[in-house]
């Protein structure tokens, strides 16, 4: 698979991230042989940049954030050890703005809003995060997380949303949107049962559009990546229903 660069220099590559990929396998032993369809993100990119296995341990090596597997767009990968502890210091710092474009079931109610929750492991599924509230049993070590959203357009059943977040937990757009009542068009794993997705929507319709961070040199950089062609035929075809 050729991963599309969008940006490199001496410290950092930015990648446009398919969707079907996961970013790395955090189980399974970097010795591990995979076929084509095991290959995680980072083994497609070390077979191109050898290097890159210097810059943090197996099996993230220089992956400085993660994206789900079927969520695509911008991710940022660290050349050197130096580079990936700065950046996930500014990640942590919160100093790096994310935004993600996602299509949402249902009539978002207001043009723009925040949700902010405490977020941790779903008891009774290991594979999901769930909404804790501050004070319940068992929200005792649950993390904040905090979601900011627009709505860009809506259609007849479903509501497209530019999403920015301030913290970066696992699932959480997804999370935080089936707990105000309007799960990631698509998306298997929190979807309600009675959500349909739109006609051609083949996997969750989530994608890393922007990202704004300072570089190692001072610099500081904006990247933007549009909708992939699937996702932009499904907005397409939604118009006309």
């Amino acid at each position: 698979m050729d991963i599309k660069i969008i940006y490199q220099d001496n410290d950092v590559l930015v990648v446009d991230k398919p969707a079907g990929v996961t970013t790395c396998d955090e189980i399974a032993s970097s010795q591990t042989p995979r076929n084509d369809e095991q290959k995680t993100l980072i083994d497609y990119l070390i077979e191109k940049y050898p290097d890159l296995k210097n810059a943090g341990e197996a099996p993230r090596y220089g992956i400085v954030h993660r994206l789900d597997k079927d969520t695509s767009g911008i991710l940022l990968v660290a050349k050197t050890p130096l580079v990936l502890i700065f950046l996930q210091k500014k990640f942590i710092n919160r100093d790096i703005e994310k935004r993600y474009i996602a299509l949402v079931c249902g009539n978002v109610r207001d043009d723009f809003g925040e949700i902010k929750t405490l977020i941790g492991r779903a008891k009774n599924d290991p594979r999901k995060q769930k909404v804790y509230v501050a004070g319940e049993s068992g929200s005792e070590g649950k993390r904040e997380a905090i979601t900011h959203y627009k709505v860009i357009e809506r259609y007849s059943g479903y509501t497209l949303v530019d999403v920015k977040i301030d913290t970066g937990r696992r699932h959480q757009i997804r999370c935080h949107f089936t707990y105000i009542h309007h799960p990631i068009a698509g998306d298997k794993l929190y979807k309600y049962r009675d959500n349909k997705s739109p006609e051609n929507l083949q996997r969750q319709f989530l994608h890393a559009s922007y990202i704004k961070v300072e570089l190692p040199s001072g610099e500081t950089k904006e990247f933007n990546l549009k909708l992939p062609e699937e996702l932009s035929n499904v907005l397409n075809n939604l118009k006309f229903t």
